[in-house]
């Protein structure tokens, strides 16, 4: 069976860090981009972060770039999202996703761009 699964979030507070997780099962999960995207109450999902299949590029949201890390380990099937300096504005449903698109940052960036998601973890930051 073919599954993402998220696991890592929780309830922090501003300034704190935490580290998501994103694994994979059931399929070559190393020929395929890994993108984060999240979702608060009331908004559209949005892009956070991508990593490609190989690890070697990387793109970011600029409301997260310089305090999130992707990161993937191929021989484990886990793609990660170590998230630092939190801010309220994080707070929202994170989901990973893959799909076998890369390149400019709009491709990258859409949802369109990825056909497997995980069922999304909850990262909720407190002021």
């Amino acid at each position: 069976q073919v599954q993402l699964v998220e696991s890592g979030g929780g309830l922090v507070q501003a300034g704190d860090s935490l580290r998501l997780s994103c694994a994979a099962s059931g399929w070559s999960f190393s020929s395929y981009a890994v993108g984060w995207f999240r979702q608060a109450p009331g908004k559209e999902r949005e892009f956070v972060a991508a990593i490609k299949w190989s690890g070697s590029s990387t793109w970011y949201a600029d409301s997260v770039k310089g305090r999130f890390t992707i990161s993937r380990d191929n021989a484990k099937t886990t793609v990660y999202l170590q998230m630092n300096s939190l801010k309220p504005e994080d707070t929202a449903v994170y989901y990973c996703a893959a799909g076998s698109q890369w390149g400019a940052y709009r491709v990258v960036a859409g949802t369109a761009g990825y056909d497997r998601w995980g069922q999304g973890t909850q990262v909720t930051v407190s002021s």
